[in-house]
């Protein structure tokens, strides 16, 4: 059967949003042509005409890179800045700052003013479409740096994101460069940083050792600084302050309430803040899919996260079948195989035919539908007997914009109504993979079509947008974390390059 060709690929504004977003790589790029811009953060205080710092390393020399830098800024601007050795310790670190990267990045843009984990994925793909080859491998090199000087790839290269990653799809970012550029010796010396971050998440504290499968979980302790200072509402309240006042005054169901709140001193416990800056390392932040506001994510072995490390197991075994090392590409198939089977053991439901987060202190899902369970789609990890369960509940996701990140309404910006071009792409490359080509195509050209008309009204790419009213005015339906919709935006330039090819292939 030949489908309709989609309407929104006749629209007039398609050659603007695409010349808007090969601007907007250049923009959001961030080097050290330009490092006192990269070292400029919103989020948190800042000393009036003081520096902005940067640290460097303990395995770099920090004066060297000060002269290094010095040579690419004005005297006005190194003296802007201070470049300092990082602690050993996090907690010995006296003042925040930008985490120092060799080469250029691209950031996501509005107040996100760094080089986050996983938006760099849906950057990269974006790059490598508009044949941005240079900066995409650079992007991807600095992640690679982080991985080998901050021990892992970081939620951002600023110090308070130091104890925490995101979603770990760094190895898909290699692969991805690599299909198009066929450095095999590059490829080569990827592997023992991708490894290195592997196990960052294949080892408790990330390891649930009663399942065999993984979880998240930040190992700082007390408020995420970033949010105390710069995610308040109108009133002056942080996020927390809000939190506070939904404890008390509302009757918590989903788990234990009192690990989290002490009622008797109207405070939020130091598990909380645990959990809290756990939610933030899933890259959903906040959303009640574990829970209002997410902090029991500690106890939960989640979709989204087990199918991105079969995935990180198949590329690793993938990159050694590249350099010819066939006994270590069947070691880490054999790791993908046991994780397959342990996400059929405790992530698949069969009565709902769904694929349903695990909590492992409860020995029992959540019944928190979510738009991650098409991941496994996307992941091929599931039969097509469990492809097709999930494409039948498909309809309880779509929304006039494309899939909505969950059925329930919370204040939080990843629940309904919103919708994230993250989650669109998994969805339909899933979709894509099994064969349901009709519906991937329509999911697709809703997004799609929702991206162009509100370029039409703001002249922008947006974070997020509301997918039941197709729009990106959005703030006034967030309670809780910042409620801004950030412009540039990487990700959604990203995957509405990606979703736009697809639907010009047809």
């Amino acid at each position: 059967m030949t489908l309709a060709k989609p309407t929104v690929l006749e629209s007039p504004t398609l050659a603007a949003v695409k010349a808007y977003i090969r601007d907007q790589w250049h923009e959001l790029t961030r080097s050290h042509d330009h490092i006192l811009d990269a070292a400029y953060d919103e989020k948190i205080a800042h000393e009036k005409n003081g520096p902005w710092l940067i640290y460097v390393s303990g395995q770099e020399d920090a004066e060297q890179i000060a002269a290094h830098l010095s040579q690419f800024v004005t005297p006005e601007e190194m003296a802007n800045i201070a470049v300092k050795p990082l602690p050993l310790e996090s907690d010995q670190i006296s003042g925040h700052g930008l985490l120092y990267l060799p080469g250029e990045y691209v950031v996501p843009g509005g107040r996100f003013n760094e080089l986050y984990g996983w938006d760099s994925y849906f950057i990269v793909l974006g790059l490598l479409h508009d044949q941005e080859f240079a900066l995409a491998k650079s992007l991807i090199e600095q992640l690679l740096y982080e991985v080998k000087h901050y021990g892992t790839v970081l939620n951002a290269n600023r110090t308070y994101y130091l104890n925490r990653s995101q979603p770990p799809v760094l190895s898909r970012m290699v692969l991805e460069w690599f299909d198009r550029c066929h450095d095999k010796d590059w490829l080569t010396d990827t592997l023992p940083q991708l490894e290195s971050y592997y196990y960052y998440w294949a080892v408790p504290p990330h390891l649930n050792q009663a399942t065999g499968l993984s979880r998240y979980y930040a190992v700082a302790d007390g408020p995420a600084p970033e949010v105390l200072y710069s995610e308040r509402d109108e009133a002056g309240r942080s996020h927390f302050d809000r939190v506070r006042e939904f404890y008390r005054t509302n009757t918590v169901t989903d788990y234990d309430a009192s690990l989290y709140y002490d009622r008797e001193a109207d405070e939020l416990t130091d598990l909380f803040y645990k959990g809290d800056r756990a939610m933030r390392e899933s890259g959903l932040d906040p959303t009640n899919r574990f829970g209002p506001f997410s902090v029991d994510v500690i106890h939960y072995a989640p979709v989204c996260l087990n199918v991105l490390l079969y995935q990180m197991e198949h590329d690793i075994a993938h990159i050694y079948d590249i350099i010819e090392i066939p006994e270590l590409a069947h070691q880490w198939r054999d790791r993908a195989d046991r994780r397959q089977c342990l996400v059929d053991q405790y992530l698949w439901d069969e009565d709902s035919g769904f694929y349903l987060d695990y909590n492992f202190r409860s020995s029992c899902h959540r019944r928190y539908e979510y738009a991650t369970a098409f991941y496994p789609l996307w992941g091929g990890l599931a039969s097509p007997e469990q492809a097709q369960r999930v494409v039948d509940n498909l309809h309880r996701f779509e929304a006039p914009g494309g899939l909505r990140t969950s059925n329930f309404v919370s204040g939080n910006q990843w629940d309904a109504p919103f919708g994230w071009a993250p989650l669109q792409y998994f969805a339909v490359k899933g979709l894509l993979r099994y064969g349901y080509k009709t519906e991937a195509l329509r999911l697709a050209e809703k997004f799609v079509a929702m991206l162009v008309k509100d370029f039409e009204r703001c002249g922008v790419l947006l974070e997020k947008y509301d997918i039941e009213k197709c729009t990106g005015d959005v703030s006034g339906a967030i309670e809780f974390g910042y409620s801004s919709n950030e412009v540039g935006f990487g990700w959604t330039n990203g995957v509405f390059l990606e979703l736009l090819d697809i639907l010009e292939q047809g």
